[in-house]
């Protein structure tokens, strides 16, 4: 799985131009399911996300995780984070997990999120989406699964 975290100060989705979710502050996630992600994938992403201390304290350094500020997430699903451009400038995106096999695991991605004490709100799943954020900092952080060192 990859996820691309933005900080924000105001995130939301539209679809249609209908507003379907929108934080007032908090982390905008993006995320992909690849072909061969499982739960456990999702489980040690939402791990990590909740704890990243990249939130300033009074200090003014990063040390507080989304939920110690009292932030929330916006997750949208985005199987362009798959893209292949190893042959060419049309990217291809048989890397992603069909969309029976990654609904099931954001939606798991979330939960977990959830558990950890973090509002969660989403984009629709599959749909044209318009977003828009406020990036705070900026602030953006790249996690790849396949990437990072998994404990056990």
């Amino acid at each position: 799985m990859k996820a691309l975290i933005q900080r924000v100060t105001e995130a939301g989705v539209a679809v249609n131009g209908r507003s379907i979710a929108g934080i007032d502050g908090g982390l905008l996630v993006l995320l992909c399911v690849e072909r061969g992600d499982g739960e456990a994938e999702a489980d040690y992403l939402a791990r990590r996300i909740a704890a990243l201390r990249i939130f300033e304290d009074t200090a003014g350094k990063m040390n507080l995780s989304v939920r110690e500020m009292g932030g929330s997430a916006l997750v949208v699903s985005q199987f362009t984070l798959a893209a292949d451009l190893s042959r060419g400038n049309r990217p291809g995106f048989s890397y992603a997990a069909p969309p029976d096999e990654a609904r099931p695991l954001i939606e798991r991605f979330c939960a977990d999120l959830e558990e950890r004490g973090i509002p969660v709100q989403a984009g629709e799943f599959a749909a044209h989406m318009a977003v828009r954020l406020v990036n705070d900092g900026p602030v953006t952080i790249w996690l790849d699964t396949k990437a990072l060192v998994k404990p056990g």
